[in-house]
């Protein structure tokens, strides 16, 4: 029963394999017909080109950029292009100033925007609030201190004077009641937000009772983040001047984290008056983005970005959610600011002591990748602009790429004629085996390089070649075992079987001493040395595969063919030839005899 249960999962096994490799090229060929497909996989910088882009910093107000700026800002971009895969691109500086970034293929502006963006996430509060183009003057009504302050561009939401110490009288519109505003922004208390601990987009009515001096922006001193008397005249002046629908509004704009700004937001329908940081990018320890989980624990299709801030900004945060609290609107709004521009502007309505938020706010998927991903590796120190986009030719090219492809060839040669001198016909199996890691290792880059941009340079081809050898000593480790068991005197049957048990374990452990070499390479390398990285990994987990739902499958099915079972001279399975060890038995009444070692059951028979 033991020999069929052997038989039915290795046919089983066989059938697996076709499945799977049908299953990829038929992905393979749905990627040519319904989307951007290759049947052939992408090639690399060096055996391609591609495009090459030089960055030059941005200067205002005669600021130097200084070298260890240019070196951070190298730094977070190549973070940022090896987290878009296996791609190759290569990122170098230029002259102590420029920044160059060499890729393959034609990138699309989505990912040169995604490279050069500072992607500076900033937490400031919210000082005054109007709408972004100017809008019909409303009558001047009195300030607290008794002169006249006219709503800069018709907005309900007055500037204070800069000696006002008590917001105007008139409740301020929360982003939640202005259609010209953002309201989709939510900081979260657990992981399961409940409308109670939700900030922004169900804030609760506010009570016209002046809040407390001690938490409050119109008690506070100069220094006080919160406080209105940062709002001087020159701000107001910048403010009512301020026209959010122009393109150039923010050109020459100067962001001082410890200075209040106006700004306006990602789509220029408001504009701000901001405290100063309160709670800066770098204290984001990650982010992710995905589609937001309903109270119901359901996904919904409300696409936001998940932060996380470190130890002291989670302080930070929780420290400044407290004051905010009691504050009337627009000062209980926290806003967050990304390039010094307001994509979110909530009201608390609790404090939040975890350091946990979540972004909302019309994100399509990628945009909210793309942002958290830059999010994660931190914010350029320094802003960059295009300089030139031009096409480089490849380093290598194709005659280089041919010299790979044919010592491919010499290589899979020697290993062939090795196998047919050393196990005659069974070395066919080992051909055989590495004809179908080929052929999977094939689909498989071709399939990556359309869903992950994952693109073959020559670092990557010399892996494929290493892998060669690699799984050829898988095939040469399992055959042995098998020998030595002929050779202890087993039939052929349950040498496969023994000598199965004990290779795998060995096939197993050289394998992932080979899969963590490769994975050591790709987490401290870069560039084309992550390529080979890649591919070996690939290659390593590719032979398990083979090994297992191939290679054995059907040595079990032709050890119960006689041309094997029966130990031809040819098979390279012959006993005698291997030196098998005869046995002797006591047989009855005085005599002994001798089996030798290749009786085995006939063919159909179950043991």
């Amino acid at each position: 029963m033991a020999q069929m249960s052997h038989l039915k999962f290795a046919r089983r096994a066989l059938a697996g394999m076709a499945v799977l490799t049908i299953a990829l090229m038929g992905l393979l060929f749905g990627a040519n017909q319904f989307s951007n497909g290759s049947y052939a996989p992408k090639l690399g910088l060096d055996l391609e080109g591609g495009t090459q882009i030089i960055l030059e910093p941005r200067v205002t107000g005669g600021k130097q950029v200084s070298a260890q700026q240019i070196a951070q800002a190298r730094d977070i971009i190549v973070q940022r292009v090896d987290a878009g895969g296996v791609a190759g691109a290569e990122v170098t500086t230029q002259g102590g100033r420029n920044i160059v970034v060499s890729m393959p293929g034609t990138p699309d502006k989505r990912t040169e925007d995604a490279i050069r963006r500072s992607s500076q996430l900033q937490f400031r509060p919210v000082l005054a609030i109007a709408a972004g183009s100017p809008q019909a003057q409303p009558s001047a009504s009195p300030s607290p201190s008794g002169s006249a302050s006219p709503s800069p561009s018709g907005s309900a939401v007055p500037v204070p004077s800069p000696s006002a110490s008590v917001p105007a009288a008139s409740p301020a519109p929360s982003a939640t009641n202005n259609s010209a505003l953002p309201s989709a922004f939510t900081t979260e208390a657990s992981p399961s937000p409940s409308p109670s601990a939700s900030a922004g987009t169900s804030a609760s009515p506010r009570p016209s009772a002046s809040p407390s001096p001690s938490a409050s922006a119109s008690g506070g001193t100069a220094t006080d983040p919160l406080s209105l008397e940062q709002i001087t005249p020159e701000l107001t002046a910048a403010f009512t001047a301020l026209d959010c629908s122009k393109e150039d509004a923010l050109a020459n704009l100067v962001d001082d984290d410890t200075k209040p700004l106006v700004t306006c937001d990602a789509d220029g329908a408001a504009k701000y008056i901001l405290g100063p940081v309160v709670v800066s990018g770098d204290k984001i320890s990650d982010a992710s983005a995905g589609y937001q989980v309903g109270q119901n624990g359901q996904q919904t299709s409300t696409v936001e970005i998940q932060l996380a801030l470190n130890g002291e900004g989670a302080k930070q945060y929780a420290d400044i959610s407290r004051k905010m609290v009691p504050l009337q609107q627009p000062q209980n709004q926290l806003a967050a600011t990304l390039d010094s521009r307001v994509i979110v502007a909530p009201s608390f309505n609790e404090a939040i002591p975890n350091g946990k938020a979540s972004i909302t706010g019309g994100f399509g998927i990628t945009e909210a990748r793309d942002l958290a991903q830059q999010l994660k590796f931190g914010a350029l120190p320094i802003s960059f602009d295009l300089q030139t986009r031009e096409q480089i030719s490849p380093t290598l090219g194709s005659e280089q790429l041919r010299y790979g492809f044919y010592a491919g060839l010499v290589g899979l040669l020697l290993v062939t004629i090795y196998s047919l001198l050393q196990y005659r016909v069974l070395g066919f199996v080992t051909i055989a085996s590495i004809l179908a890691a080929g052929v999977l290792t094939y689909l498989a880059i071709t399939i990556l390089g359309w869903s992950h941009n994952y693109r073959l340079d020559m670092a990557g081809v010399t892996g494929l070649i290493v892998a060669i050898g690699f799984t050829a000593d898988s095939f040469i480790v399992y055959f042995e075992r098998i020998r030595d068991e002929l050779r202890e005197g087993r039939s052929l049957e349950s040498a496969v079987a023994t000598g199965w048990d004990r290779a795998k374990r060995t096939i197993l452990i050289a394998d992932g001493v080979n899969f963590l070499a490769a994975i050591v390479l790709y987490v401290l390398a870069s560039s084309s040395v992550r390529g080979f990285a890649f591919t070996l990994g690939l290659t390593t987990l590719l032979d398990i595969l083979i090994v297992f739902l191939f290679t054995h499958p059907l040595v079990t099915l032709l050890a119960r063919r006689k041309f094997f079972r029966g130990g031809h001279p040819m098979s390279g399975l012959d006993p005698d030839k291997l030196g098998a060890v005869k046995k002797t038995s006591y047989a009855g009444r005085g005599r002994f005899t001798t089996n030798p070692p290749r009786v085995a059951a006939p063919e159909g028979s179950r043991s």
